[in-house]
């Protein structure tokens, strides 16, 4: 079996799509496959670049082409976004969040309404995150405000360690407003939006009314996200391989 042909029975088991996350951890168990290489992750990212077979839904994201008509169709990139393509991409970025933040060993939660909303077609956030309640971690006025944030990683002491809003079209402040309530905590604090929506986030951080939580707040990329997502189940793979437990 050649390398893109076991990539592509792993999508195909998979329903047809996968994140790099997801063929970094299956592909190189394809049995009858010759890696002749010492970066077989770097071939993966190479081969779903192929558009004879695939095609990129979102950062990090890929699917077949001969499953385009098969996918739910919030999942398939158009030019004209759909409100059900918007959720989509703001349930994925969720989830990814919640995937790394599991891989580092935080608790995580996502609202209660969001719960509901699929990461991919076959798996909901709630499913994803280790909280189903979130931790009494201060006053119940704060912790009503926190239970909105998109995702909250707590660490071991039950406290909040890092918060993270996905801004696909909003203008941020909502957001920003949301992690004021949390400018006495130890609390990193990342707003997630696409690249160009940079300027953006800085004009609405430059706010007066933001000027306490400056300090805390950084910008990450759907791009970013991503890559840190596809890498971590990189180095999880790597690890799993060389049967090292602790680095």
């Amino acid at each position: 079996m050649k390398q893109y042909e076991a990539v592509i029975k792993v999508m195909e088991q998979n329903g047809g799509y996968a994140t790099l996350a997801h063929l970094y951890q299956h592909v190189l168990k394809v049995p009858g496959v010759e890696w002749k290489t010492k970066t077989p992750f770097a071939s993966m990212r190479r081969i779903v670049q192929d558009e004879r077979f695939f095609f990129k839904i979102r950062p990090g994201l890929w699917a077949l082409k001969s499953y385009r008509n098969k996918l739910p169709h919030e999942m398939i990139p158009t030019k004209k976004k759909t409100s059900a393509q918007v959720d989509f991409t703001h349930s994925y970025y969720q989830g990814l969040i919640v995937q790394v933040g599991n891989l580092q060993q935080y608790d995580t939660f996502v609202p209660p309404q969001d719960k509901n909303k699929r990461f991919l077609a076959s798996d909901f956030l709630g499913d994803l995150t280790s909280l189903k309640e979130i931790y009494p971690f201060c006053y119940p006025s704060i912790v009503r405000r926190a239970k909105t944030i998109d995702v909250i990683w707590f660490n071991k002491r039950k406290m909040p360690a890092s918060i993270f809003e996905v801004e696909h079209s909003t203008d941020m402040k909502n957001s920003l407003i949301k992690f004021v309530e949390l400018q006495d905590f130890r609390t990193d604090m990342v707003i997630v939006s696409q690249a160009k929506r940079k300027r953006l986030f800085q004009d609405a951080l430059s706010l007066t009314a933001f000027q306490q939580i400056k300090k805390y707040v950084r910008f990450l990329s759907y791009e970013q996200i991503s890559d840190y997502h596809s890498n971590l189940f990189k180095l999880r793979t790597i690890r799993n391989e060389v049967q090292i437990s602790r680095w």
